[in-house]
């Protein structure tokens, strides 16, 4: 018996992702990310980021960021105290997920 393929190829069965649209989490350098305009909170407290810190230290960041691409690198629409709390403990880089957010869904989600 002849065995015979798929004909199409994986990629008929499973499409080709785009990591910027679909969600894939990526390293990204702290340095290119910029604060976002829209972040609705300014003052984050002290105890909370220690514990936030020591939660980093021990186990990595659980959740990525979500940041969106801007002129001069990416806006952070989600994870702010993250990326704090990473770069007072000294990581280079963080995780994220690159969105494709206007302003106003920035805001919503910030």
């Amino acid at each position: 018996m002849i065995k015979r393929g798929l004909g199409k190829g994986l990629e008929a069965l499973i499409p080709k992702a785009e990591h910027k649209e679909k969600g894939f989490v990526i390293e990204m350098d702290i340095e290119s990310l910029v604060p976002n305009l829209f972040q609705p909170r300014k003052d984050f407290n002290k105890e909370k980021m220690e514990e936030l810190k020591g939660s980093i230290k021990k186990h990595g960041i659980i959740q990525p960021i979500v940041v969106r691409k801007m002129a001069n690198g990416y806006e952070i629409v989600a994870g702010e105290r993250r990326l704090k709390a990473a770069k007072e403990i000294g990581l280079k880089n963080i995780p994220a997920i690159i969105k494709s957010f206007n302003n106003e869904k920035s805001l919503e989600i910030a």
